[in-house]
């Protein structure tokens, strides 16, 4: 149930592209993502919020007690929130400055690699050859897919800015899973986890509406995008990503999320037509492999220590 849920929240990221492509044409991504966040980031806390008060009725009357509240929780779920507001300005500097194709190659097949690397950095262990070879498998399936997808924009190479945004994005992402993971080992419940990350998430994207254009809401397909992308893309999405990161690692939930592109290029082609070649089509079958290694693989426990190593 886990491995699906992280996969379910990977098809929702995947949609967010193609409801782009079929919102209003005066938008700008600026605005999108503002938009996305104060939307999003207001219904994450209120949804989780909900959420983490049912499951709190029905703690099992021998449990462990909850974890006190305190300064180190709040600011590491604040980092989370950061993390997320910073994910989207990131991610389309690389898109602007490389193109789509590489853009969202480096931002998304470098994620669970940093992701595995980060946790390995905190916990002194490694991931699992499993990971290992699938995150290997799926990688490879993204570039190919990037290569295949079509022109980038006719440059011939790549801006060194656009590559940091990207890689930027994907350390955000690397560092929004193992701090939930941290958190999650700690004892917290993962719904009050994702409240706070969606509550300072909302609260860091506010303060910059005045500054962006989003005269695009007065229209109807402007509000329904503006809607899908906030409740379905951020609210719902990491609900379920955080709540089956509860029973998976850091890095097996980041290789999961490479479920995104291969939604996003199935969107493409039958949603807005756009055509992928034969190694554009290679690629998304290596990464179909790659992600059904991963979840073959995560039915073994989770290595049932604590995040944090004592010592």
């Amino acid at each position: 149930m886990h491995v699906l849920a992280v996969l379910a929240a990977a098809v929702l990221f995947g949609t967010t592209g193609t409801s782009q492509a079929l919102g209003p044409d005066d938008t700008t991504p600026l605005s999108i993502g503002v938009m996305r966040m104060v939307i999003g980031g207001t219904g994450l806390a209120l949804l989780a919020g909900v959420l983490a008060r049912r499951h709190a009725g029905r703690r099992p009357v021998h449990a462990p007690p909850a974890p006190r509240p305190g300064i180190r929780p709040l600011l590491l779920m604040t980092v989370t929130g950061i993390c997320l507001a910073l994910y989207q300005p990131l991610f389309f500097l690389g898109t602007e400055r490389n193109g789509v194709a590489v853009g969202t190659v480096v931002a998304l097949g470098s994620a669970p690699v940093l992701a595995g690397l980060l946790e390995w950095l905190l916990t002194r262990r490694l991931p699992t050859a499993t990971w290992a070879l699938a995150t290997g498998a799926a990688t490879i399936g993204v570039i190919l897919l990037g290569i295949g997808g079509g022109d980038v924009g006719g440059s011939s190479g790549t801006d060194p800015v656009g590559l940091l945004g990207s890689l930027g994005a994907a350390a955000s992402f690397a560092v929004i899973a193992n701090v939930q993971r941290r958190l999650l080992d700690s004892g917290w419940d993962p719904f009050t986890v994702v409240a706070g990350m969606g509550a300072s998430a909302a609260l860091v994207s506010f303060p910059a509406l005045p500054f962006v254009d989003v005269s695009w809401l007065g229209e109807p397909v402007g509000l329904a995008m503006a809607l899908w992308l906030g409740l379905g893309t951020i609210s719902v999405a990491y609900v379920l990503f955080t709540w089956g990161l509860g029973g998976l690692t850091a890095a097996t939930a980041a290789t999961l999320t490479l479920g995104e592109p291969l939604t996003a290029a199935i969107l493409g082609l039958t949603l807005l037509g756009e055509r992928l070649s034969a190694l554009a089509v290679l690629g998304l079958i290596v990464l179909g492999v790659g992600l059904a290694l991963l979840a073959r693989g995560s039915r073994t426990p989770r290595d049932p220590r604590p995040f944090a190593v004592e010592g």
